[in-house]
Protein backbone atom coordinates (compact mmCIF):
# COMPACT_ATOMS: atom_id res chain seq x y z
CA UNK A 1 0.00 0.00 0.00
CA UNK A 2 2.81 2.44 0.89
CA UNK A 3 4.45 1.92 -2.50
CA UNK A 4 1.30 3.24 -4.20
CA UNK A 5 0.99 6.38 -2.09
CA UNK A 6 -0.58 4.89 1.02
CA UNK A 7 -4.12 4.73 2.29
CA UNK A 8 -4.81 8.37 1.38
CA UNK A 9 -4.05 7.81 -2.28
CA UNK A 10 -6.36 4.81 -2.36
CA UNK A 11 -9.11 6.79 -0.62
CA UNK A 12 -8.86 9.55 -3.25
CA UNK A 13 -10.01 7.01 -5.84
CA UNK A 14 -13.31 6.52 -3.98
CA UNK A 15 -14.08 9.45 -1.69
CA UNK A 16 -14.18 13.24 -1.42
CA UNK A 17 -12.50 15.61 1.04
CA UNK A 18 -9.61 13.21 1.68
CA UNK A 19 -7.02 14.15 4.28
CA UNK A 20 -4.13 11.79 4.90
CA UNK A 21 -2.09 12.67 8.01
CA UNK A 22 0.34 9.88 7.02
CA UNK A 23 0.48 6.94 4.61
CA UNK A 24 -1.30 4.63 7.08
CA UNK A 25 -4.35 6.75 7.94
CA UNK A 26 -7.05 8.76 6.22
CA UNK A 27 -10.06 10.96 6.97
CA UNK A 28 -12.62 11.46 4.21
CA UNK A 29 -16.29 11.70 3.29
CA UNK A 30 -18.53 10.89 0.37
CA UNK A 31 -22.28 11.37 0.01
CA UNK A 32 -24.16 9.72 2.85
CA UNK A 33 -20.83 8.79 4.48
CA UNK A 34 -20.25 12.08 6.30
CA UNK A 35 -17.16 10.92 8.18
CA UNK A 36 -14.77 8.14 7.23
CA UNK A 37 -11.75 7.44 9.42
CA UNK A 38 -9.43 4.57 8.56
CA UNK A 39 -5.99 3.53 9.75
CA UNK A 40 -3.73 0.52 9.68
CA UNK A 41 -2.89 -0.70 13.16
CA UNK A 42 -1.01 -3.89 13.98
CA UNK A 43 -1.66 -5.29 10.52
CA UNK A 44 -5.41 -4.58 10.60
CA UNK A 45 -7.49 -1.87 9.00
CA UNK A 46 -9.43 -0.08 11.74
CA UNK A 47 -12.35 1.97 10.41
CA UNK A 48 -14.99 4.28 11.79
CA UNK A 49 -17.72 5.63 9.57
CA UNK A 50 -20.69 7.95 10.10
CA UNK A 51 -23.60 7.53 7.71
CA UNK A 52 -26.72 9.64 7.35
CA UNK A 53 -29.86 8.03 5.94
CA UNK A 54 -30.78 9.03 2.40
CA UNK A 55 -34.16 10.41 1.42
CA UNK A 56 -35.86 7.09 0.71
CA UNK A 57 -38.55 8.80 -1.38
CA UNK A 58 -36.00 10.35 -3.76
CA UNK A 59 -34.78 7.91 -6.46
CA UNK A 60 -31.66 10.01 -7.11
CA UNK A 61 -30.79 10.01 -3.40
CA UNK A 62 -31.19 6.24 -3.32
CA UNK A 63 -28.99 5.88 -6.39
CA UNK A 64 -26.32 8.05 -4.73
CA UNK A 65 -26.56 5.99 -1.53
CA UNK A 66 -26.06 2.75 -3.48
CA UNK A 67 -23.07 4.32 -5.24
CA UNK A 68 -21.58 5.29 -1.86
CA UNK A 69 -22.04 1.73 -0.63
CA UNK A 70 -20.29 0.33 -3.71
CA UNK A 71 -17.41 2.77 -3.26
CA UNK A 72 -17.07 1.78 0.39
CA UNK A 73 -16.99 -1.93 -0.47
CA UNK A 74 -14.42 -1.46 -3.25
CA UNK A 75 -12.26 0.66 -0.95
CA UNK A 76 -12.32 -2.05 1.74
CA UNK A 77 -11.59 -4.77 -0.83
CA UNK A 78 -8.49 -2.94 -2.05
CA UNK A 79 -7.33 -1.65 1.35
CA UNK A 80 -7.48 -5.10 2.95
CA UNK A 81 -6.89 -7.40 0.00
CA UNK A 82 -9.94 -9.42 1.10
CA UNK A 83 -13.52 -9.67 -0.14
CA UNK A 84 -16.39 -9.04 2.27
CA UNK A 85 -16.73 -12.70 3.32
CA UNK A 86 -13.03 -13.00 4.10
CA UNK A 87 -13.11 -9.68 6.00
CA UNK A 88 -15.98 -11.03 8.08
CA UNK A 89 -14.04 -14.22 8.81
CA UNK A 90 -10.95 -12.21 9.78
CA UNK A 91 -13.03 -9.94 12.05
CA UNK A 92 -14.50 -12.99 13.82
CA UNK A 93 -11.02 -14.48 14.23
CA UNK A 94 -9.71 -11.17 15.63
CA UNK A 95 -12.63 -10.97 18.12
CA UNK A 96 -12.10 -14.59 19.21
CA UNK A 97 -8.49 -13.80 20.05
CA UNK A 98 -9.58 -10.91 22.26
CA UNK A 99 -12.17 -13.12 23.95
CA UNK A 100 -9.57 -15.84 24.54
CA UNK A 101 -7.22 -13.32 26.15
CA UNK A 102 -9.94 -11.83 28.38
CA UNK A 103 -11.10 -15.28 29.39
CA UNK A 104 -7.56 -16.28 30.40
CA UNK A 105 -7.27 -13.17 32.56
CA UNK A 106 -10.62 -13.85 34.23
CA UNK A 107 -9.87 -17.54 34.83
CA UNK A 108 -6.42 -16.79 36.26
CA UNK A 109 -7.70 -14.11 38.61
CA UNK A 110 -10.48 -16.43 39.78
CA UNK A 111 -8.00 -19.29 40.29
CA UNK A 112 -5.64 -17.07 42.29
CA UNK A 113 -8.51 -15.81 44.49
CA UNK A 114 -9.78 -19.33 45.20
CA UNK A 115 -6.45 -21.09 45.72
CA UNK A 116 -4.22 -20.80 48.76
CA UNK A 117 -0.52 -21.49 48.83
CA UNK A 118 0.37 -20.27 45.35
CA UNK A 119 4.05 -19.32 45.35
CA UNK A 120 4.62 -15.57 45.25
CA UNK A 121 6.79 -15.84 42.12
CA UNK A 122 3.91 -17.49 40.23
CA UNK A 123 1.49 -14.77 41.36
CA UNK A 124 3.96 -12.12 40.28
CA UNK A 125 4.44 -13.83 36.91
CA UNK A 126 0.69 -14.10 36.40
CA UNK A 127 0.11 -10.44 37.29
CA UNK A 128 2.87 -9.40 34.92
CA UNK A 129 1.34 -11.43 32.09
CA UNK A 130 -2.11 -10.05 32.87
CA UNK A 131 -0.81 -6.49 32.68
CA UNK A 132 0.94 -7.24 29.39
CA UNK A 133 -2.21 -8.84 27.92
CA UNK A 134 -4.35 -5.88 28.97
CA UNK A 135 -1.89 -3.48 27.34
CA UNK A 136 -1.93 -5.53 24.13
CA UNK A 137 -5.73 -5.59 24.10
CA UNK A 138 -5.85 -1.82 24.60
CA UNK A 139 -3.55 -1.36 21.60
CA UNK A 140 -5.71 -3.73 19.47
CA UNK A 141 -2.97 -6.34 19.22
CA UNK A 142 -5.28 -9.29 19.79
CA UNK A 143 -2.95 -11.81 18.16
CA UNK A 144 -0.13 -11.20 20.64
CA UNK A 145 -2.65 -10.94 23.48
CA UNK A 146 -4.00 -14.40 22.63
CA UNK A 147 -0.46 -15.78 22.51
CA UNK A 148 0.33 -14.37 25.94
CA UNK A 149 -3.00 -15.76 27.18
CA UNK A 150 -1.83 -19.23 26.19
CA UNK A 151 1.28 -18.69 28.27
CA UNK A 152 -0.86 -17.45 31.18
CA UNK A 153 -3.09 -20.54 30.96
CA UNK A 154 -0.03 -22.82 31.09
CA UNK A 155 1.38 -21.05 34.15
CA UNK A 156 -0.88 -22.93 36.56
CA UNK A 157 -1.26 -26.22 34.66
Amino acid sequence: MAANGGLGELAREFFDNVEAPDENSVNASHGIMTAIEARYENGALIVSITNVPPDFDDPDAMKDAMDARKRWTKFLDQATGYNSKKRGDKAKEWAKKATKAKSAISATRHFMEMTEGIPEDKISQANSLIKEIETLLTSNDNTKAAGRAGKLNKLFN
